[in-house]
């Protein structure tokens, strides 16, 4: 009875860490909208309390997005970067694919036969289905484009379920959460907008840092992480979590330097692979 109220109150915690993600992406929306809000007004578009906009607001002067003034807050112009552009469902369409499918390539390998695996929306992880061949593996995902992706037959595909994050067509939120809740896996493949000695692994959409920090806490084996070169010594908007729960850092020949070497100084195993071409 302990062990199932223990769950439990571990999972209320991880589902209302959910439904403020989501609040807070709705409200960063709307500041980058109007730029300047009002709390509330901005409680009566989302729905919520003037307090809940004010203890978000807090939260985001933190982070030092928003400039607070009595009543409202004022985007900080340049601080708010851009979402990862969509997929469209084609991440070979993408300018920088030979770079992903490098990183893709040199990923497949550590793989082995037997094992479950979690791979979040990144489309750099769903390249790892180009070069799983002949090995019979669980991959565990919240990525919505892999329903219809060619893949050997050895490999089976569990879907998280859950909300769908309309722009990547990520699935996030409570019920995505849930199904990850119940796994425990063997290794860990997570896609990044950016990895950072110092702020750690960060992306660009707000619900889907709570998807990655639940593949990596549910993780009995190596987390590795899959980044173009552009994405290294970065730091985007959200932080999934800190440097020191990733194993190996997967990333193509001529990142920057200096970020790299602080990277491995902090103990993870850098791999850089040659771009195809």
């Amino acid at each position: 009875m302990r062990k199932y109220l223990k769950y439990r109150k571990e999972y209320v915690m991880k589902s209302s860490k959910a439904v403020i993600y989501r609040r807070q992406q709705n409200l960063l929306k709307l500041l980058q909208r109007e730029k300047t809000i009002e709390v509330e007004s901005a409680a009566q578009e989302l729905g919520v309390s003037p307090t809940t906009i004010r203890r978000d607001l807090q939260e985001f002067s933190k982070q030092r997005l928003v400039t607070r003034f009595h009543g409202g807050a004022q985007l900080i112009a340049g601080t708010l970067q851009e979402e990862d552009p969509p997929e469209n469902g084609d991440p070979k369409a993408r300018i920088d694919r030979s770079q992903k499918e490098a990183i893709a390539r040199r990923a497949a390998e550590l793989i082995e036969d037997g094992d479950t695996i979690f791979m979040n929306s990144s489309s750099t992880t769903m390249l790892l289905l180009d070069y799983i061949k002949d090995k019979r593996v669980i991959i565990v995902t919240n990525n919505s484009h892999v329903i219809g992706y060619p893949h050997a037959p050895s490999v089976t595909i569990i879907l998280t379920g859950g909300e769908i994050y309309e722009r990547r067509q990520s699935l996030v939120g409570d019920f995505a959460l849930q199904t990850l809740s119940k796994i425990n896996a063997n290794k860990t493949f997570l896609g990044v907008s950016g990895i950072n000695a110092k702020s750690g692994i960060t992306t660009s959409v707000l619900p889907e840092t709570a998807i990655n920090e639940m593949m990596m806490r549910h993780c009995q084996g190596n987390c590795y992480v899959l980044a173009a070169r552009g994405k290294i010594g970065h730091t985007h908007n959200f932080r999934s979590g800190s440097i020191r729960h990733v194993h190996t850092l997967i990333t193509c020949n001529g990142a920057d330097a200096d970020a790299l070497a602080e990277i491995a100084a902090t103990g993870i195993r850098v791999i850089e692979v040659e771009e195809n071409i």
